[in-house]
C-alpha cells in the first residue's frame, strides 16, 4: 500500500485536485499499485476517492483583512492534518496551491519526515503577484518537484533554482466531456431567441459583498437595454457553494433580474447529476451562455474554453486595496487566468474601482456583438495553444507514481 497526502484549499483547489486524484487512481490501477489518497480538500475530491479529513473549500479569501476570520479555522485544519500524518505517514506528499497553510504544512512534513518527497502541483501564482522572494524562496527550497500548469510558472520556478516539470493544464481533458451549447440550452430551458449570460459573483464568501453587487447592478442595466429592444434574456447563476444560496436568491430579488439560480438540486433536476465530476453547475451554465460575467478565477478559464465572451471582476475591500498600494506597492499585470496565460489583455477586465456596474455593463453590451464577439474567441484560440495538449492528469499522476 503506498500513501499519499494531498492538502489543498477552496472551491478551485477542489475541482483541481480532484481531476489529480481520479488520474492517481486510475494510473495506479493501471500500474497494479495498491494507493491510499488522504486529503484536506472538499467534497469533489471525496467523490474521486480521496479520504478528506476536512473540507477546505469554504475556508479562502485574498486580502489581509478578508483573512482574519479564516486563522482559527485554517490553523484547526492544520492541527488535524499534523496528527493524521504523525499516526500515518504518507509515503509523498502533494500540495496544491493554498499558498501559506501550505508551506506550514510542508515544513512541518520535512522537520517529521526528512526522506519523504514534497511535489507542488498549481503553485501558487508568485510568477504573478509577488511583493518579493520570501515566498518563493521558502517553496522552492521546500519542494522536491513542482508540477507546473502554465508555461510561465514553469520559467519563473525554474529560474528560482526549483525542479520544474510542466504538465499543461488539467481544464482541457476536464472540458473535452463539457455538454454541447445546444444541449445545455436545452436542458436549462433557453430559447433560441433569448440571450442567456451567465453571472458567476462568488466563490469566496468575501465576493458576495464586493462583487455581486457590481455584477448584478451591470446585469439589471443589460436587461433593461435588451428589453427595451425586445430582445428576451435570461442569466444563468451557479452556486459554487450552496451556502450562498440565500444572499444570491436575496441579490436577484433586490435587483430585479430574470435570473435562475443553478445549485445541486437545480442540476439533479436538470438531468446532470452532481455526482459526475464533470458536471458542475459553472460549466453546465458557461456551456450554454452568450456571454459571461465573472469573478476572476478558475471560471475564467473554464469561460474560455467553452468559447464564452466574459468580463472579469476583481476587488477587494477598500483597506486592503489601500495597504497593496502604498504600502506593499502591489502591482500585477493582469488579473484574470485567461490574461495571465499570454501575458496579454485577451478578455477585458475590471479591478476594484474600475468596476462600477455601468462600466462593466458597457463592456458586456460590447462583447454581446458579433464584431467583439469575434474578437474574443480568435483570442480564446491563442490562449488554448498556449496550454499545450491535454492529458495534463495522466502525465502528473504518472510523475507522482514515479517518485513512488
Amino acid at each position: 500500500m503506498k500513501r499519499v497526502f494531498i492538502s489543498t484549499g477552496e472551491v478551485s483547489g477542489d475541482l483541481q485536485t480532484s481531476l489529480l486524484v481520479r488520474g492517481l487512481y486510475q494510473q495506479a490501477t493501471a500500474r497494479g499499485i495498491e494507493l491510499e489518497v488522504a486529503a484536506l480538500g472538499g467534497p469533489r475530491m471525496e467523490l474521486a476517492g480521496a479520504k478528506i479529513l476536512a473540507d477546505t473549500t469554504p475556508i479562502g479569501s485574498i486580502g489581509l483583512f478578508e483573512a482574519l476570520p479564516y486563522v482559527l479555522p485554517t490553523l484547526r485544519v492544520q492541527r488535524q492534518a499534523k496528527a493524521f500524518l504523525k499516526a500515518n505517514p504518507p509515503d509523498l506528499v502533494v500540495l496544491v496551491d493554498y499558498l501559506e497553510p501550505n508551506l506550514n504544512l510542508g515544513a512541518f512534513v520535512r522537520k517529521r519526515f526528512p526522506q519523504v518527497p514534497i511535489w507542488y502541483y498549481i503553485a501558487p501564482q508568485e510568477w504573478v503577484w509577488s511583493v518579493g522572494d520570501r515566498s518563493t524562496n521558502r517553496l522552492a527550497g521546500l519542494v522536491d518537484c513542482i508540477l507546473s500548469i502554465f508555461p510561465e510558472e514553469a520559467r519563473y520556478y525554474h529560474d528560482k533554482g526549483a525542479t520544474v516539470k510542466w504538465v499543461g493544464h488539467p481544464l482541457l481533458d476536464h472540458l473535452a466531456h463539457a455538454p454541447k451549447r445546444d444541449e445545455a440550452r436545452q436542458r436549462l430551458g433557453i430559447g433560441n431567441d433569448e440571450t442567456a449570460i451567465a453571472l458567476i459573483p462568488a466563490s469566496r464568501q468575501q465576493e458576495i459583498k464586493y462583487l455581486m453587487p457590481s455584477i448584478f447592478g451591470a446585469a439589471k442595466a443589460l436587461q433593461q437595454r435588451l428589453t427595451q429592444q425586445n430582445k428576451p434574456v435570461k442569466f444563468l447563476i451557479p452556486l459554487s457553494l450552496e451556502s450562498y444560496r440565500e444572499a444570491i436568491a436575496q441579490g436577484v430579488c433586490e435587483f430585479g433580474l430574470q435570473a435562475t439560480i443553478v445549485g445541486r438540486e437545480e442540476m439533479k433536476a436538470l438531468g446532470l447529476p452532481p455526482e459526475d465530476l464533470g458536471n458542475q453547475p459553472s460549466i453546465a451554465c458557461l456551456a450554454g451562455a452568450d456571454l459571461a460575467i465573472a469573478k476572476s478565477g478558475t471560471v475564467n478559464l473554464e469561460a474560455a474554453l467553452l468559447d464564452v465572451p466574459q468580463a472579469v471582476i476583481y476587488r477587494v475591500s477598500p483597506f486592503t486595496a489601500w495597504v497593496a498600494r502604498n504600502i506593499l506597492k502591489f502591482s500585477i499585470p493582469f488579473m484574470s487566468i485567461v490574461n495571465l496565460v499570454k501575458m496579454q489583455r485577451m478578455v477585458p477586465e475590471f479591478m476594484q474601482e474600475e468596476g462600477t456596474p455601468e462600466a462593466i455593463a458597457q463592456e458586456a453590451w460590447e462583447l454581446l456583438q458579433p464584431q467583439r464577439r469575434e474578437e474574443i474567441l480568435q483570442n480564446y484560440v491563442a490562449v488554448r495553444r498556449a496550454l499545450g495538449d491535454g492529458g495534463a492528469c495522466k502525465r502528473a499522476a504518472d510523475a507522482i507514481l514515479d517518485a513512488l
